[in-house]
């Protein structure tokens, strides 16, 4: 089917007005928010209902042409980039959400809803939607889903996939799935709900989303521990947990994450410490006193030499917010940020820190990291210049360096940005070739002609392992 062909049907099914094919249109889908990827889809196209979703599917499946979900394009793993060119699916028309349910304590939404926005939406009726990847304000509920996020609160409410009740998807044939309910039990066959959270759009075109809600808590509060020694902080973590407490929020950043943040934003940031915990509650007021109270003194037993504890609500939202400056601040160091996703066991927390350290001064680079401490997901981020093909050979030595660390302590290679293009190669690492050999099993039941996201999570090959000596 030719180019032109393929624009006149698809305008058929949404509408001419929904369709972009002109180059500097689709120049603008040619990147998502991972660095150095990029590749021109043919058509962009924008459907409004399922219906149209499903008649999208039935052209290219019998047309065999490629198809690419996508919301915001937030991700930061490759995850909607069409290598292939083909139709960008982007979700964003479908933007509604559909209901919320005070009574089952659900809400059911359009994929092209924002994570920012269903927050908004549920708190006003005195409920709470947990999950909060940084990029909230932008990213959608659709590929909060898919890409199964995580985000500041992981550690004591989880991440996406903890909350999905219920699915409606399109497969590539056209097919609509139902998966799920507002049931709270529900265990009739396999969990095709949790199978398809996380699939990186290489499954099904999910359209339609219930997920579980929970009461708002009555308030939070939140502190912010400063550390000379970074082993301080890791072991201050490990104390925390330890003592029975699961902050809302335990995250760190080290040195040079401070320095970039207050350099960006300006907001009383300890420029001479060597780490900062950012450290959160929320629930009863009288166990968020006790909890923030108590986790302050383990935090100066450890070696804290100041802990600064938000007088207000107001107060205690500055301090996120300068957690969630740290992309940006690092970004605008050099014309490249690479922003990487390795986890560890909080035990592991300093020493893969320790590593990630020694691995920047070993290939020259500048690595900062900061990230979700009370689940040992870090961000190791290098600021770099992709048109210095030298450094970015660095750049790729260093990060395989830094996953194979990750492995060796019995971490994994990603915690909450997925696995899309950029860490393919690295999955059997981590789910071994039994592993690899069932995930292609998968993908072949649902996508038997693989013109969904194609390209993606599956290993093209598999990168050999490195051997990781300390010192």
């Amino acid at each position: 089917m030719g180019d032109a062909a393929l624009i006149q049907a698809l305008q058929r099914i949404v509408g001419e007005q929904h369709v972009l094919h002109a180059p500097a249109d689709l120049a603008a889908y040619a990147v998502d928010a991972t660095p150095l990827l990029r590749s021109l889809p043919t058509v962009v196209v924008f459907p409004g209902s399922r219906d149209e979703v499903k008649a999208i599917l039935e052209l290219a499946s019998e047309k065999r042409i490629p198809v690419i979900p996508r919301g915001a394009a937030s991700n930061l793993s490759g995850g909607t980039i069409a290598i292939e060119g083909g139709i960008m699916l982007n979700m964003n028309r479908m933007n509604r959400i559909i209901e919320v349910d005070a009574a089952n304590l659900t809400a059911t939404v359009q994929p092209g809803v924002t994570t920012a926005q269903l927050a908004r939406e549920v708190e006003a009726r005195g409920l709470f939607y947990p999950p909060d990847p940084g990029s909230q304000v932008i990213s959608t509920i659709g590929g909060n889903v898919a890409e199964n996020a995580g985000g500041l609160r992981g550690l004591k409410y989880g991440v996406t996939r903890d909350y999905v009740m219920g699915l409606e998807a399109v497969l590539p044939n056209g097919a609509i799935l139902r998966t799920g309910g507002k049931n709270a039990k529900d265990v009739a066959g396999y969990d095709l709900t949790r199978l398809l959270v996380g699939s990186e759009g290489t499954l099904a075109v999910i359209t339609e989303i219930t997920v579980k809600l929970l009461p708002k808590p009555e308030t939070k509060r939140a502190a912010l521990a400063i550390f000379d020694r970074l082993e301080d902080a890791g072991r201050a973590v490990a104390r925390i947990i330890e003592n029975k407490i699961i902050p809302c929020t335990l995250e760190i950043m080290d040195k040079g994450t401070i320095k970039a943040v207050e350099e960006f934003a300006h907001v009383g940031l300890p420029t001479d410490a060597a780490a900062v915990l950012f450290i959160e509650q929320d629930g009863p007021r009288a166990v968020v006193d006790a909890d923030i109270e108590l986790a302050g003194r383990l935090c100066r037993e450890e070696g804290a030499r100041d802990v600064k504890v938000a007088a207000t609500v107001e107060e205690g939202t500055k301090l996120a917010e300068a957690r969630r400056f740290a992309l940006p601040a690092l970004a605008r160091l050099r014309p490249t940020c690479v922003l990487e996703d390795a986890t560890v066991p909080r035990s592991h927390l300093a020493e893969m820190i320790r590593f990630i350290e020694a691995t920047a001064k070993k290939y020259n680079l500048l690595i900062c990291t900061f990230g979700h401490a009370g689940d040992g997901n870090l961000h190791p981020t290098c600021p770099c210049d992709e048109r210095d093909h030298e450094e970015l050979e660095r750049v790729e030595k260093a990060f395989a360096e830094i996953f194979d660390k990750a492995v060796s302590l019995g971490g994994t290679i990603t915690g909450e940005h997925g696995v899309g293009i950029a860490k393919q190669d690295y999955l059997e690492w981590k789910i071994g070739e039994a592993g690899v050999a069932v995930s292609k099993g998968i993908k072949a039941v649902f996508d038997p002609l693989g013109i969904l996201n194609p390209g993606k999570v599956l290993p093209k090959a598999t990168r050999k392992r490195l051997v990781v000596r300390q010192g």
